[in-house]
């Protein structure tokens, strides 16, 4: 086989599709882009690893520069990654994967290419999402029920820490400081709490007995069909903070959501976990996460 003619026909072949039929330029890269580090993959086993320089030589002079030695070693690479997935997601342009060949966790591009497809990222939110180190941000047992496919709770998704944008450089927040980066920056902080969320209030009033109470942001997950009350806390976590979300949970199930909802969830952002706090929580809906200023 003339590794080398089949390599030049199909990117060759690609080029004519996207400018044919642009609204399949995507599946054609993809395709293509497979089938030419398939080949390169075969031409070094024969000819040795340096097959590459001398084939993005070759194209240089035949199809200009685009296809240096870079580029087709990231072909090879995204042949290689497809070979271990077993499959392809055409939600996923080749730009897209390209941000994941550097990585080997299965796992992990395996999380990046479902947030990609469910969130309709572009390729610089994508980069930016592996720059913020966001699937090592999650819990470890979501991380489990990731792999083996178990439905997900509405907390799952929440990453610890929950980075908040210093816009003003902060070395030391109060806690309506902390609200304040938060609420400068609603989109990216629900991001960072997962998928559904939506913004209702800061402060939300409620009257318990004779006094009002406060509550710090008040969010619904349109997803999981539930309020979501969030606590600020620049302190430790301790049995105080619980015992104050979930009686702001319990109001909001009482006088505020409908019958058509689910269970409020409670969030507590605080500067320090308690593990222990929330192991012998008799609530299994509030989960604490760290804050970290970015």
């Amino acid at each position: 086989m003339n590794y080398y003619d089949e390599i030049k026909n199909e990117l060759i072949n690609n080029e004519v599709t996207k400018k044919v039929k642009d609204y399949s330029k995507n599946k054609s890269d993809l395709t293509t882009y497979y089938n030419v580090g398939k080949l390169l993959k075969e031409a070094g086993k024969h000819y040795g690893e340096g097959i590459i320089k001398e084939y993005s030589e070759k194209l240089t002079a035949d199809l200009g520069t685009k296809y240096d030695s870079s580029t087709l070693n990231k072909m090879k690479k995204f042949y290689n990654l497809i070979k271990k997935m077993a499959t392809v997601s055409p939600k996923l342009s080749y730009s897209h994967y390209v941000e994941l060949l550097p990585y080997s966790d299965i796992d992990k591009i395996n999380y990046y290419i479902k947030i990609t497809e469910e969130e309709k990222l572009s390729v610089r939110e994508l980069r930016q999402k592996i720059k913020s180190n966001e699937y090592e941000r999650l819990d470890e047992e979501t991380k489990k029920k990731l792999k083996t496919k178990e439905q997900l709770k509405v907390s799952d998704l929440v990453k610890n820490p929950i980075q908040i944008r210093n816009t003003s450089d902060y070395n030391e927040i109060s806690e309506k400081v902390l609200q304040k980066l938060i609420l400068e920056d609603i989109p990216s902080f629900l991001k960072e709490l997962g998928n559904g969320f939506s913004f209702i209030d800061s402060e939300y009033k409620i009257k318990i007995g004779d006094r009002y109470n406060y509550i710090d942001l008040l969010l619904y997950n349109i997803k999981y069909k539930c309020y979501v009350v969030v606590e600020l806390k620049v302190t430790e976590l301790n049995s105080n903070h619980t015992g104050q979300i979930q009686k702001y949970m319990n109001y909001i199930d009482k006088n505020i959501k409908s019958i058509d909802d689910n269970k409020t969830v409670g969030i507590i952002i605080c500067k320090k976990e308690n593990k222990y706090v929330i192991e012998y929580c008799s609530d299994d809906r509030i989960i604490a996460r760290e804050y970290e200023l970015v």
